[in-house]
């Protein structure tokens, strides 16, 4: 901010640059409007010449760059960042924000509005200390200029139209945020204090400074209705961000809010976090992509100079903490967080910038910690000199409020009777509180679906899935033509030839399968997105999705986009090279709307690794800690297929290891076995042999009567298997999704003399037929597909264990026996036997324990897989 200890740039005495034996007094005024001057007005205006010595023995410079120079110190110093910013207009327009003479005053009305405000930061913070006394908090003590400065933001973004705000912030400061700028009843905070009160509705809920809410609410200073939305967040920092973001991308699409003029998001983050983590540079980095774009954020950094006990010379090597935000040309106000009028000023400045350009814009509240990283830690033990001058330091509430007296903008007796005023609210609320007898988890949902599960019908039934073959075949028209005078490159006309063959035989692979799943949904008026690296063409160049004019650029054509009248809109959008930032983001995107079908997908399976953090804090305990439910699906290619460690695994067995049903027990059996095990699980995970599985798992996160996450480890070399086809048949009504494909070949028509029941997963289903049929086995051994791995079908693996009496029971995978499905598998067919008193084993058949998901030696690979096969047909 132009602004330290409260000084106006118009208003400092002329800037003095010493330049060798030349004294000259510069006008501040003039300083940052050198740029638009050539040599001889340079001379002219600043009387030096345009060659000229910039002290002691430093080669001779041109004065303008000398001067360029000294405005970037200058500007530093005082707090502004812009110089870096590439565009005539933005820079001319800071420049106007903060050299106008007088253009910060404030009023007596907005003095005492700040004021009344502090009191409610602060004394929030005091009350719980003094209630709560060795009870972590995380507060604000230091910086609680904070909540001035959001309600600013808010007040001058509601004043301009925006009427929905999204919210992500870390864990300090989160309570008072709650109370005093989402106005979230203090009763209900205080309530959180309390560890005797149990939920009384589902989920085993999470600490309350990492809890979110939604709220509808007046703003009084603009009169005119708020939604406020704080996301809720682990303790991992910054991994809200994208979720953020993408919640508000969501909310904007919905509303139709092209430009971003009614929903905005507001990012909070901590100095050190914002510098030192990775997903504050992907978050970033989406900021301008035109699917991604939230059309500007602004960002708050509450800097307390400090992180946990590290200083900042140990914790970052840019001169501000602020500093990656350059990179997308976002303007920087730094501001003493003891200046609360300079605060208020640079909130509004920057509510107007985001209105006025539609980009991020920093907010660097330059401030302290009054405490350590938390109430209860001792800060002295690693910085003590910095705490012995804090602990000296009057609060920001107690300077002003003495400026303001001193100033005679309000008095001592109403400075006391505002601070009495919310004691009183603080207190009969601790009273109400005390008359609680159970909290409510679902109070605190970020993101509720107002009449949702009230207008789904019947929770426990499972809805249809099938479609109209009439449907398949619109779309496997659209999907194989393009429109007249689209010249399309040449090999794509064979890719789309042979889509239209496989219509006119009623078949489809995995790409038209998944053209069917996403247009039928559309043709139902629900939004398909569907975004990750490649995703356009396909990492595997079997989707084409986006089809690209061959002369003229930028020319495309969405076919999944003029399938049908008053169709739903189809976005596929090819992201950036980002995992965590990306999947955080659809993640967010997908919690604002459960009537859409949100995917991303990695360009290999093993890639979502970098984005764990998202998996772990948010998708598979999302629902458990914040009664949050998603749709999202993760698309993860897996198989082995000779091609490296790097590019084989999607690591299934970390989502399986997560999944939260429990291995030794079996299901009530009856009419809802299957629809009850999909409430209770957290997410599913899958592996599917056929597109028809596929395309019906898709329709499924939609049809059912509530949501949760679908991992699907997705083929690669099964895209182009014509055996891995399925017919319209496995589509169209009468059809439904198998969670088992059990054996339909020889070995079922003569179960009792079966040898052997092979229990797979996924590609290896096609290895296994092919040497199946290679041994003359086909009536020794049956082969069942589990397709979808959790929740474990346990019904149905038990049906087929009970069909094969006289089998051995063998399980089958080609990743290494430390991975894959394997370890989940095996404690529940072993559950399985027990309940049917059988005292068959399972058996192993696959790769032997490794520290590298596979192999980089091809020849090493086909070895190991003859190797499990031969285990496989072993009898």
């Amino acid at each position: 901010m132009v602004l330290i200890r409260g000084h106006h740039l118009a208003d400092l005495d002329p800037l003095r640059i010493n330049k060798g034996d030349l004294d000259s007094s510069i006008p501040a005024e003039l300083l940052l409007s050198h740029y638009q001057l050539g040599d001889a007005d340079m001379e002219r205006v600043f009387r030096l010449p345009a060659t000229t010595y910039i002290g002691g023995n430093e080669p001779a410079l041109p004065l303008k760059e000398i001067i360029r120079r000294m405005e970037e110190t200058y500007c530093r110093h005082i707090g502004v960042e812009f110089m870096f910013i590439n565009n005539l207009d933005q820079t001319d327009w800071i420049r106007r924000k903060f050299e106008t003479p007088g253009i910060m005053k404030l009023n007596t009305e907005d003095k005492r509005l700040i004021l009344a405000r502090l009191i409610r930061s602060t004394r929030f913070e005091e009350f719980l200390a003094r209630k709560w006394s060795s009870e972590k908090r995380f507060g604000l003590e230091g910086c609680e200029v904070l909540i001035p400065c959001m309600k600013t933001i808010i007040d001058s973004s509601s004043a301009i139209g925006v009427d929905s705000f999204i919210i992500g912030m870390p864990h300090r400061g989160r309570l008072n945020v709650l109370a005093n700028v989402c106005r979230k009843p203090l009763e209900k905070i205080i309530c959180q204090f309390d560890s005797k009160l149990e939920a009384a509705d589902e989920g085993s809920g999470d600490v309350k400074y990492h809890l979110g809410m939604s709220h509808e609410r007046l703003n009084r200073v603009t009169n005119k209705n708020i939604r406020l939305a704080v996301v809720a967040n682990p303790s991992h920092l910054e991994a809200v961000d994208p979720v953020a973001q993408g919640k508000t991308k969501a909310e904007q699409f919905y509303r139709g809010d092209n430009d971003g003029k009614k929903a905005m998001s507001i990012l909070l983050h901590g100095d050190a976090a914002f510098s030192g983590q990775g997903i504050v540079y992907e978050t970033m980095h989406l900021s301008d992509l035109p699917a991604f774009t939230t059309h500007g954020t602004i960002h708050v950094v509450v800097n307390n100079q400090i992180g946990f006990t590290t200083d900042p010379r140990m914790s970052r090597s840019s001169p501000y903490c602020t500093d990656v935000a350059r990179v997308v040309n976002a303007p920087i106000f730094h501001v003493n967080a003891d200046d609360p009028e300079a605060v208020t000023y640079v909130s509004r400045v920057a509510a107007e910038w985001r209105s006025t350009f539609g980009k991020d814009v920093i907010i660097d509240l330059v401030s302290y910690r009054r405490m350590g990283h938390n109430e209860m830690d001792e800060p002295m033990f690693t910085q003590p000199l910095m705490y012995k001058k804090i602990a000296k330091e009057p609060s920001v509430l107690t300077k002003y409020a003495e400026s303001l007296i001193n100033t005679n903008t309000v008095t001592q007796q109403e400075f006391e009777e505002e601070i009495s005023k919310y004691d009183k609210i603080c207190e009969e609320s601790y009273m109400l509180a005390k008359k609680e007898t159970a909290v409510s988890n679902a109070e605190w949902l970020d993101s509720p679906w107002t009449d949702f599960f009230s207008s789904r019908g019947d929770q426990m039934k499972i809805p249809s899935t099938s479609v109209n073959e009439d449907v398949l075949l619109a779309i496997g028209d659209k999907v194989s033509t393009v429109p007249e005078n689209f010249q399309v490159h040449g090999g794509l006309k064979r890719v789309l030839r042979s889509r239209a063959d496989m219509v006119k035989n009623r078949m489809a692979d995995w790409a038209l399968g998944e053209c069917f799943a996403f247009g039928s949904l559309l043709k139902e008026g629900i939004h398909v997105r569907l975004s990750g690296q490649d995703v356009e063409r396909g990492t595997f160049s079997h989707r084409h999705h986006v089809l690209h004019h061959q002369e003229i650029d930028k020319k495309t054509y969405v076919p999944l986009n003029h399938l049908f009248q008053d169709q739903a809109h189809y976005t596929v959008c090819n992201s950036s090279l980002s995992e965590y930032g990306v999947l955080g983001f659809e993640l967010g995107y997908s919690m604002t709307n459960p009537n859409a079908l949100v995917i991303w997908e990695a360009q290999f399976g093993d890639f979502s690794n970098t984005a764990q953090c998202i998996i772990d804090q948010f998708i598979s305990s999302g629902q458990a800690k914040w009664v949050r439910q998603s749709g999202i699906v993760l698309l993860l290619p897996h198989g082995y297929e000779g091609m490296g460690p790097e590019h084989s695994s999607c690591r299934i067995e970390r989502f399986l290891q997560m999944s939260n049903d429990d291995p030794e027990y079996f299901p009530v059996e009856g009419p809802n076995f299957e629809i009850q095990q999909l409430h209770e699980i957290n997410w599913f995970v899958c592996n599917f042999t056929t597109p028809a599985n596929f395309f019906h798992a898709m329709r499924r996160q939609i049809s059912l009567p509530f949501r949760k996450p679908l991992i699907v480890a997705t083929p690669k070399s099964l895209l182009r298997l014509p055996e891995a086809r399925s017919g319209f048949d496995d589509m169209i009504e009468g059809s439904h999704f198998m969670r088992v494909l059990p054996e339909t070949g020889e070995a079922s028509e003569n179960a009792n003399t079966v040898k052997k029941l092979l229990f797979c997963s996924g590609k290896v289903y096609y290895e296994l037929c092919k040497e199946r049929e290679k041994k003359d086995m086909v009536s020794d051994i049956a082969i069942a597909r589990i397709e979808q791995l959790s929740p474990f079908p346990f019904d149905l693996v038990k049906a087929e264990m009970q069909k094969y009496p006289n089998a051995r029971v063998t399980w089958v995978q080609e990743e290494h026996k430390n991975m894959g499905p394997y370890l989940y598998v095996e404690p529940r067919i072993r559950t399985i036997l027990k309940k049917i008193e059988d005292d068959r084993e399972m058996e192993y058949a696959g790769r032997f324990p490794s520290a590298a998901s596979a192999t980089g030696n091809k020849q090493m690979h086909l070895m190991e897989l003859a190797g499990f096969m031969e285990a496989a047909f072993s009898c």
